[in-house]
C-alpha cells in the first residue's frame, strides 16, 4: 500500500496535476474501487481497453460500465469529465482577455483580492500576444507573509508554454508599497525567468482599491 504522502491526491495537492500519470488522474475521477479492485486498477483497465484517451473519451456510460468496477456513478463522472475536456478544447482562445496594462490587470484581480485577510500570490500565464492562458494561485501565507518558490512558478509556466508571466499578490494592510521581501522575491523570479526564457513583465500589488505596478515604477 502506498504511503499517505505518495497517494495521487496528496501528490496533486503538493505538486499539481501535471505530475500524475494518466491512470492516476483517472483513478481520482473514479474515486473508490470495489472489492478486490482498487481505483487505480480500474483506471489501468480502462486504458488497456482504449487505445488512446481520445478513444476513451468517445465511450458512453454503457460502454464504461462494462469495465469491472465501473458502476453507473463512476461512468457518469468520467463521461462528464471528458465532456468538459471537449468543451475546453472547443472554447475559442480569443475569448481569453488580453492584459494590455497594469490597470486592466488590477481591474480583473481586485474583486477577488481586495477583501482577503491573508496574502495570496498569483501568477498570470500569458501568450506572446499578452493573452491570458491561465491564472494560478501559487501561495497563500499569513497576514503579512507568503512564501513563494521559483520552481513552482516556472514549472507551471513551462508546462503551459507561457511566453511571459505577471506576478500578482495582495496586501491586506491596504499599503501598496512593496516590502523588502516583495522586492527580493521579484528579483529572484525575474532572474529565474531569464534562465528558462520566460519573462516576468510585471508584479502588481493589490491593496484595497489601489494597486502598485513594479513595471510602472521601474522596479523590475
Amino acid at each position: 500500500m502506498l504511503a499517505y504522502a505518495d497517494r495521487p491526491r496528496e501528490r496533486l495537492l503538493r505538486h499539481g496535476p501535471a505530475v500524475l500519470a494518466t491512470h492516476e488522474l483517472l483513478a481520482l475521477l473514479i474515486g473508490h474501487g470495489t472489492a478486490g479492485r482498487s481505483a487505480e486498477t480500474i483506471a489501468r483497465d480502462l486504458l488497456v481497453r482504449s487505445p488512446s484517451l481520445t478513444a476513451l473519451a468517445a465511450r458512453d456510460v454503457a460502454e464504461l460500465r462494462a469495465v469491472p468496477g465501473m458502476g453507473t456513478a463512476k461512468a457518469a463522472t468520467l463521461c462528464a469529465a471528458m465532456e468538459l475536456a471537449h468543451r475546453i478544447q472547443a472554447e475559442p482562445f480569443s475569448s481569453q482577455p488580453v492584459i494590455s496594462s497594469p490597470a486592466v490587470l488590477a481591474g480583473m484581480m481586485r474583486p477577488r483580492l481586495r477583501h482577503q485577510r491573508q496574502e495570496s500570490f498569483h501568477v498570470l500565464l500569458l501568450s506572446s500576444a499578452n493573452q491570458l492562458i491561465r491564472e494560478v494561485t501559487v501561495g497563500v501565507g499569513s497576514l503579512n507573509a507568503c512564501i513563494i518558490h521559483p520552481r513552482e512558478v516556472f514549472r507551471i509556466a513551462i508546462a503551459e508554454s507561457a511566453a511571459s508571466v505577471i506576478l500578482v499578490h495582495n496586501h491586506p494592510s491596504g499599503n501598496t508599497e512593496p516590502s523588502a521581501e516583495d522586492l527580493a522575491i521579484t528579483r529572484q523570479l525575474v532572474d529565474a525567468g531569464r534562465i528558462v526564457d520566460i519573462r516576468v513583465i510585471d508584479h502588481v500589488i493589490i491593496a484595497g482599491e489601489e494597486f502598485t505596478s513594479f513595471a510602472e515604477r521601474h522596479l523590475l
